[in-house]
């Protein structure tokens, strides 16, 4: 991720026009706002501007922020605190996203090599958590967007065959057909060579779509084995009721309670019970993708305060990004896939988040855990 990289923010459509000067205060303010938890008096900014301003200059100038609503004074004290609105200004329009470290590269990268695929989801968001110090989560992959290794065709009954696809990352995915006519154990293993060499590096929609471009190839054909290879394999790869339902893995909580704006035993409880069926993180997600409009890159996306639609979690902020291929933003390449992600992963954490940190972290880990799936 390079330092010419601008998350997309979710939920704003407009650039907000600031003056250098403005910026340098607003860039000031920020930082000191995320390392003392705090309100931030001018006499603080003034020892943090790159060029030394006056404190009338300052002062003016947290006047005209105030204005257009980007910082708000903290009630009794001096001093002041952004908004969601000034948070959101900041991130799109004046953080500078650079690269991971490499001593940090490494490290995450010697923590996924002693990772199995199938746990990829689970010990991700628990990686997340432990090295952004927030809640980390991984919307798991759905199975349809797996590419596949090869299929395995067994007779279990009468009229019935199970099909047993295996994916590059070592998932299962079984299907039981039902197909009437008589098959032989020898046609049974000719059919599955058959299909054995479509499906090797596709994913049960790459599947899905060349055999549907094939059946034009079959009107007409008088060869029984190719239709009945067709019938099969498509039949294979139609989706289950199993395979709409989305896994999502969130990591251990205990990495909120670091951050002091969770400190009250009844907000950390609210959030926690928000949390807990998923359901509203699940709906975010999908209008995150949805927003995209289709687009094969998908970009990093940002929701914060209202945005999340939850009462309890009006004082966070969520991150995420898509993961799933070779290409920039985690996105499929393969025009037969569709160009769309495996899945998302991100991290829930307070609106005074530390975003020239996390969102590298979460950037790399797309990237991580892309290659561990797709390797």
């Amino acid at each position: 991720m390079s330092t010419s990289h601008k998350p997309r923010i979710h939920g704003v459509s407009e650039p907000v026009e600031l003056t250098e000067r403005q910026a340098s205060v607003l860039r000031a303010l920020i930082a000191a706002y995320v390392g003392q938890a705090g309100p931030v008096g001018s006499t603080t900014l003034s020892h943090l501007m790159p060029t030394p301003l006056s404190p009338a200059s300052i002062r003016n100038t947290l006047s005209e922020l105030h204005e257009r609503g980007l910082i708000a004074k903290a009630h009794a004290s001096a001093g002041r605190v952004p908004t969601a609105m000034g948070l959101r200004v900041f991130v799109d329009e004046l953080l500078e996203v650079g690269f991971l470290g490499p001593h940090h590269q490494r490290l995450l990268d010697r923590a996924f090599d002693a990772v199995e695929p199938g746990e990829t989801p689970r010990q991700a968001s628990h990686l997340l958590s432990e090295h952004t110090r927030q809640l980390g989560f991984v919307l798991a992959p759905r199975v349809e967007r797996l590419r596949l290794r090869t299929i395995h065709l067994l007779p279990v009954a009468a009229g019935r065959i199970l099909a047993v696809l295996v994916a590059e990352n070592g998932n299962v995915v079984e299907r039981v057909i039902t197909d009437e006519t008589p098959i032989s154990p020898r046609e049974l293993e000719r059919v599955r060579d058959h299909l054995a060499e479509r499906i090797e590096g596709r994913t049960l929609v790459g599947l899905r779509r060349l055999l549907e471009a094939e059946r034009e190839g079959l009107r007409g054909e008088a060869d029984d084995f190719l239709r009945r290879a067709w019938h099969v394999g498509f039949a294979a790869c139609e989706a289950s009721e199993s395979d709409g339902s989305d896994d999502l893995v969130i990591a251990s909580r205990l990495a909120l309670l670091d951050q002091p704006e969770f400190s009250d035993p009844e907000r950390i409880r609210g959030l926690f019970a928000a949390l807990e069926t998923n359901e509203r993180l699940l709906a975010l997600l999908e209008q995150i993708a949805e927003a995209d409009g289709g687009e094969r890159r998908v970009g990093l996306a940002m929701s914060l305060g209202t945005e999340l639609g939850e009462p309890s979690l009006r004082d966070c902020t969520l991150i995420a990004v898509p993961y799933g291929g070779g290409g920039d933003g985690g996105v499929i390449e393969s025009a037969a896939d569709g160009g769309a992600p495996l899945g998302m992963l991100g991290v829930i954490g307070p609106q005074r988040m530390d975003y020239s940190r996390v969102i590298p972290l979460v950037g790399y880990f797309s990237d991580a855990v892309t290659r561990k799936l797709l390797a």
